[in-house]
């Protein structure tokens, strides 16, 4: 897999009559994880939805392989791009593994039934995110961890290699979120693209290769993990205490303190 790469140039975005991205100029190249990071209503998930082509900006340029993400069909597009939204409730009733083949549509049309290498993808997504046993299980009967496991195969299903996340290891637990974590890497080391957006600063320290700050709107930083993910830059994006010490891999380990910054 050899993911394209994706340029904003000077990108803003509107909601109503308010700018909530600013001249957002940035290059994700495939091979590698990017965590969006800031607080909320930084602008993370506007962001995500702009790559994703849900939301066009209101100036600037998204290329797509060197392609306007605007000029992409649909159907194209859903083929290079998966997306994982931060919230969804399913509202029909589908067992987990119906849900994990819509992934598929973009591949087989909107009316088509799914194939046997179909079938065999959604199986397989369910059991990279360790979710075999919830297959036959209905998706709105299962926990929140569980359905988030399942979207996310949902969006693994697809075979993008372009993968936009948002908040996609909330609701785990510990040992989910680093399945998830390693799950990242393999899609980038495949050469894939994987964009996600967190809160979750020691888990994007641990898998992130670049990570993107926004702070209202704007690009504060953006780079490697090992210049971005910083005391200084940290605690100017949150506003409270950073501790960032050297892991033995050679990644950032961060903390918080718990008061104010001074």
């Amino acid at each position: 897999m050899k993911g394209p790469e994706v340029v904003l140039g000077s990108v803003a975005a509107r909601y109503g009559g308010r700018e909530v991205l600013s001249d957002v100029t940035l290059t994700l190249s495939p091979g590698r994880v990017v965590a969006l990071l800031g607080e909320n209503g930084s602008g993370k998930s506007t962001l995500l939805k702009v790559l994703a082509g849900l939301l066009p900006p209101a100036r600037g340029s998204v290329l797509l392989g060197g392609r306007p993400l605007s000029a992409l069909r649909r159907d194209e597009a859903a083929r290079l791009v998966g997306w994982l939204p931060q919230s969804f409730e399913p509202f029909f009733p589908a067992t987990a593994l119906e849900f994990v083949l819509l992934g598929r549509t973009p591949h087989v049309g909107p009316f088509a039934a799914p194939a046997a290498a179909d079938r065999a993808a959604a199986l397989a997504a369910l059991e990279e995110v360790d979710g075999t046993e919830l297959g036959a299980r209905d998706v709105r009967e299962i926990s929140g961890g569980e359905r988030q496991r399942v979207f996310i195969a949902r969006v693994l299903a697809g075979k993008a290699p372009v993968l936009l996340l948002d908040e996609p290891t909330a609701n785990l637990d510990p040992r989910h979120r680093f399945l998830v974590a390693g799950i990242l890497g393999r899609h980038a080391a495949a050469g894939g693209l994987a964009v996600v957006s967190t809160h979750e600063v020691d888990l994007a320290a641990a898998v992130a290769d670049e990570a993107v700050l926004l702070k209202g709107g704007r690009v504060l930083a953006a780079g490697p993990a090992s210049r971005t993910l910083t005391r200084p830059l940290l605690e100017e994006l949150f506003g409270v205490p950073a501790a960032v010490t050297p892991g033995a891999d050679g990644r950032p380990l961060v903390s918080f303190g718990r008061g104010p910054r001074e």
